[in-house]
């Protein structure tokens, strides 16, 4: 008998896949999804990274497949709307679509990213390059911080 280190964060790592397979198998209903989580006309989100640095916030999206022309961006003081569409590509050619499997996410999208802290709306820089939207937002300097004393009753 080998005997094995145990890895908690591994086990955990385990479950979570497990998880994540058993609600994609009961979600997932034929050709169709249940939900319009997955798939064609599915809803879905892009994943994002969002950092600061000491004058400004980096957000990053991960958009792969999108025409920039299909991509809307809005950015308030303490918010970004990112929404668009993943349009499939049509072919005169393949008329007939005999994939064996398609994990590739079409139709239209919505991420709302609240920010931690206001932001300058009128001196963002954007980038998108490779799939990836890159917004670099000047942050408010001297934000006073709103802060409300609470008087405590006790009953």
């Amino acid at each position: 008998m080998t005997l094995s280190k145990w890895q908690p964060f591994q086990e955990l790592s385990n479950i979570r896949k497990q998880m994540d397979s058993l609600f994609e198998d009961m979600l997932s209903v034929g050709d169709r999804d249940w939900m319009g989580l997955h798939g064609i006309g599915g809803m879905w989100t892009p994943a994002v990274e969002l950092k600061e640095t000491d004058n400004e916030l980096v957000l990053k999206a991960e958009i792969p497949g999108i025409d920039i022309n299909d991509l809307e961006v809005e950015v308030s003081e303490d918010r970004v709307n990112i929404s668009g569409e993943h349009k499939e590509e049509e072919s005169t050619e393949d008329q007939e679509k005999n994939y064996f499997r398609s994990e590739f996410h079409y139709g239209k999208f919505e991420r709302i990213v609240p920010l931690p802290m206001h932001i300058k709306t009128d001196e963002i820089k954007s980038e998108f390059k490779h799939g990836i939207l890159t917004l670099t937002m000047p942050k408010v300097k001297d934000t006073p911080k709103k802060s409300v004393k609470v008087h405590l009753e006790d009953r």
